[in-house]
């Protein structure tokens, strides 16, 4: 059979997913023949095989034993950054905790209560404080100082002021962990610019302003990567949660691996969580075979050309984009839209991911396309309505794939890692492409299920992991900080037994 009949084949059968690994929903209907195997030239370099997915797995797999490397770190694309976070809930944990998040140009305090007796992580009040302009441009000190300000509004709001209370910080620029209680920014991203503050401990500034305000106080501090807080939140309900996932915006995962293999940081016993940053996977050159002329131009109009090559094939940020880019090159074939685009359609950014969740929609998908197209001033056919459904159903269906096949990669090494024939595992998941694209769950999961088919991998969507999950970790290492000063007390007074044993034997 010639490959063009194969993929005629694969194409008209693709409505129902497969098990030679094709898992994709295409809505194929509507479309005349002659048309679709015009539309699908430009298609079908996104539809990635089985194979492919494997060999992208694989050279994942190598990425990350770099990251993972004293010597090779840094020149991997793939950052694998040590969290310090050493293990996951056990459902011991309990009290009252304090979150705070800061992405953007809002950031939110939190007061999250844990409830050992019923295994619930409850918000009990949440604040969000806005940042002004000339403070996100200001001084690190003014930062600090409306940060502590806000915090101090909350804990009065709360009633809270006479306790001492942990807190966990979602603090999401580029940071490079030193400890659990120790974070260096490395730089503002976010239209953030405030001076003094990179190359400092975030968490000494954040002590320092509360300690200039001097009416409350905190006890202990843990950083919190938002991946990671994602896999937390979740920890609590299901304790085999071992993976965190995010994706929205932008994408990223974390998961717990084996102290041996993280060289970078000492200690050879138990694991820690690693910060995979994988959306950097390809930087090095490592995917140009999968990358279609769309994502060329998406990367080289971005603001950060060359970085973050796969975030770019599957997040939030960049689908509608890629989407766009596809439906401007048929409208040039005059395969759309009789030839002409609008100037909507010109636009770059006018395209939003949201428009592809509406057309995807299973019921109202195609009533949705034809009042987008309308929006975007584009003259259009049933026809035309049914390829922009048929692009979205492509473009998505790609994300979720090369999704799988990192999610993937991760799973297989972490059964690997404990020498498991078979390993039961949960993933913590967020993020609006996840979330709101109607296939891309069901997607993803049959890709994983094909490409780790030794992992029994559940899904579970996470709640609030920048805030919720923040005090989650902040929990989970005061327990393990009581529990090494318990064993540091036991482990002397044993010695002072043996001691006394002695003693007596002399």
């Amino acid at each position: 059979m010639s490959n063009a009949e194969t993929n005629e084949n694969s194409i008209q059968a693709s409505k129902k997913p497969k098990q030679s690994g094709d898992t994709a929903t295409l809505h194929l209907d509507g479309i005349p023949q002659d048309t679709l195997s015009e539309v699908e030239k430009y298609l079908e370099p996104f539809r990635l095989s089985l194979e492919k997915l494997q060999e992208v797995s694989a050279r994942l797999w190598k990425d990350m034993i770099r990251g993972l490397g004293k010597h090779t770190h840094h020149r991997a694309s793939v950052k694998m950054l040590p969290t310090f976070v050493r293990a996951t809930p056990d459902g011991t944990e309990n009290g009252d905790f304090l979150a705070l998040d800061l992405g953007g140009t809002n950031f939110r305090v939190l007061h999250v209560r844990v409830m050992e007796e019923e295994q619930k992580v409850l918000k009990m009040d949440s604040q969000i404080c806005a940042i002004p302009q000339e403070i996100m441009l200001g001084t690190g000190e003014q930062l600090f100082d409306h940060i502590a300000a806000c915090l101090s509004e909350f804990l009065d709001s709360q009633k809270l002021k006479g306790q001492t209370l942990p807190l966990g910080f979602t603090f999401s620029f580029p940071c490079e962990q030193k400890e659990i209680d120790k974070s260096i920014l490395i730089h503002w991203t976010k239209g953030f610019n405030c001076s003094g503050v990179e190359g400092q401990d975030i968490v000494k500034l954040l002590k320092e302003a509360i300690h200039r305000r001097g009416d409350y106080d905190i006890s202990s501090v843990a950083m919190v990567n938002d991946t990671v807080g994602t896999m937390m939140s979740c920890g609590y309900r299901d304790q085999s949660c071992e993976i965190g996932m995010i994706i929205g915006t932008g994408t990223n995962a974390c998961y717990m691996e084996e102290m041996k293999n993280v060289k970078r940081v000492e200690g050879e016993d138990g694991r820690m969580c690693i910060n995979t940053e994988w959306g950097g996977f390809g930087d090095d050159g490592s995917l140009q075979d999968i990358l279609t002329e769309f994502d060329r131009v998406v990367d080289k109009t971005s603001i950060n050309p060359g970085v973050h090559t796969f975030e770019k094939m599957i997040s939030g940020m960049y689908l509608g984009e890629v989407v766009r880019l596809v439906l401007m090159k048929l409208t040039e074939e005059k395969l759309l839209f009789k030839g002409e685009a609008s100037e909507a359609l010109r636009t770059p950014g006018k395209f939003e991911t949201k428009f592809i969740s509406q057309i995807e929609e299973p019921d109202s998908g195609l009533e949705n396309a034809k009042k987008i197209l309308t929006e975007l001033d584009l003259k259009w056919d049933l026809v035309d309505a049914c390829v922009v459904r048929l692009v979205c159903d492509t473009i998505s269906s790609r994300s979720a794939r090369l999704c799988a096949a990192a999610l993937a990669t991760i799973a297989n090494r972490i059964r690997v890692n404990r020498g498991l024939d078979n390993l039961k595992t949960t993933v913590g998941v967020d993020g609006t492409v996840y979330k709101k694209l109607p296939n891309f769950s069901d997607e993803l999961q049959a890709a994983v299920r094909l490409l780790a088919p030794k992992c029994d991998i559940k899904f579970l969507v996470s709640e609030d992991g920048s805030g919720k999950g923040a005090a989650m970790v902040t929990a989970v290492a005061q327990r393990l900080a009581l529990q090494s000063r318990l064993l540091e007390d036991s482990d002397g007074e044993d010695e002072e037994e043996e001691e006394e044993e002695n003693g007596g034997n002399n």
